[in-house]
């Protein structure tokens, strides 16, 4: 049973607030997802002394479990976004961005949109089989399908799962155009697939570049790799021939913001030659996450912070208007609009604010071998037997 938006802001933004940080999470509590029926809160019951090991600031160990996913590609309409459809080869992301759009997703699966998001995450281990399923259907219509969205396809167990380079293998086999989005250096190693396919029009690459500053990402995003990091992977995946889109986002006030001009330079001098930005989004859990985080990290501006997203969002912490919710509203909105265009103008790139046009699906193949259905198999994903097998 859920909550409406009143009361699941009133018990979020009424209860206690742990402001000591993690090293190495973004989140700074495990808040509470808005569909759990019963609260919780800390008490000091005077058991624990002082000084002694505090639960709250335990480190959280990531934990990687398996998950058979029923259906793979995601379908959207939302006029503000430059593709109809996605993969996610995961759920959960460790690059725990405190400022994440999907961290309320974990409410779904009754776990937390704070540390859990970011510790339990969950690999779809049968994604490039769906994928394959779906693209062999005779009535699929090829459409680039953008990897990456929600939650990072090159986060730090792809190293060793390597689910998202099974999904590439499929796409290159097929001619299937993509378009991946990451903050990870790991993107480079499937260059061998990616390159080609760009050559053929049939991919690019959008790297998120939040800020240049090291310590302000070191906490803002605290396991995806640091700015210059970024910067060398946007030159690497240019040398090999793969146009480069940078993705100036979130524009956070009085935070990221005033880099806004110096993070598009610096981009462009690594060989991106498009861009485009979103102010910083608050939907539901991610509201109170990220103002315990402004207290923990910016105490002395996370007011000055608030006030002026509330003035780009029609006085409110977040609006989901389609036609506002990625640029926002108003005097303040409108002066980054300008100073973003100006400069982009200004270093010769591209505003990619228009769909995934670019690329070609007239090469498209379906797949001529085909995984059988798990409910063809003697057994399915669980290892439960068929009736019928």
């Amino acid at each position: 049973m859920g909550c409406s938006d009143k009361e699941f802001d009133e018990r979020v933004m009424l209860a206690p607030r742990p402001l000591a940080a993690r090293k190495g999470r973004g989140a700074v509590s495990n808040l509470q997802g808005r569909y759990e029926v019963h609260g919780r809160e800390g008490f000091d019951d005077g058991w624990e002394q002082a000084g002694e090991d505090d639960e709250e600031l335990a480190p959280f160990k990531t934990q990687v479990m398996d998950e058979y996913a029923k259906t793979i590609l995601s379908r959207n309409s939302s006029p503000d976004i430059p593709f109809n459809v996605s993969l996610n080869p995961y759920r959960g992301c460790e690059h725990g961005c405190i400022y994440c759009f999907a961290r309320p997703t974990h409410s779904y699966l009754g776990l937390s949109p704070g540390l859990d998001f970011e510790s339990r995450l969950f690999a779809k281990v049968n994604a490039p089989d769906l994928l394959r399923r779906e693209l062999a259907r005779v009535s699929y219509v090829p459409q680039p399908i953008a990897v990456g969205v929600n939650t990072d396809a090159y986060q730090p167990c792809e190293r060793e799962r390597r689910i998202t380079r099974r999904v590439l293998e499929v796409l290159h086999d097929c001619e299937h155009p993509v378009a991946l989005i990451s903050k990870s250096s790991l993107i480079e190693r499937d260059v061998d697939l990616i390159a080609p396919m760009a050559a053929k029009r049939q991919a690019i690459a959008a790297i998120t570049l939040t800020t240049l500053d090291a310590s302000i990402s070191r906490t803002l995003e605290p396991r995806a790799a640091a700015p210059a990091r970024r910067l060398r992977t946007i030159r690497a995946l240019t040398d090999a021939g793969i146009p480069v889109r940078v993705s100036v986002a979130p524009v956070i006030p009085f935070v990221t913001e005033p880099e806004l001009e110096r993070v598009l330079e610096a981009a462009r001098d690594a060989g991106a030659v498009s861009a485009h930005y979103v102010v910083l989004r608050l939907p539901w859990e991610v509201n109170p996450l990220f103002q315990q985080w402004l207290e923990a990290h910016f105490p002395e501006r996370a007011q000055r912070v608030m006030n002026r997203v509330r003035e780009m969002r029609g006085g409110k912490d977040y609006d989901s208007d389609f036609s506002t919710r990625m640029h926002g509203e108003g005097v303040w909105a409108d002066l980054i609009r300008q100073r973003f265009v100006k400069a982009a103008d200004r270093l010769g790139m591209n505003l990619a604010s228009g769909r995934f046009a670019e690329l070609d699906t007239s090469r498209f193949k379906r797949p001529t071998v085909v995984p059988p259905s798990p409910t063809k198999q003697c057994g399915n994903a669980t290892g439960q037997l068929d009736l019928f097998s």
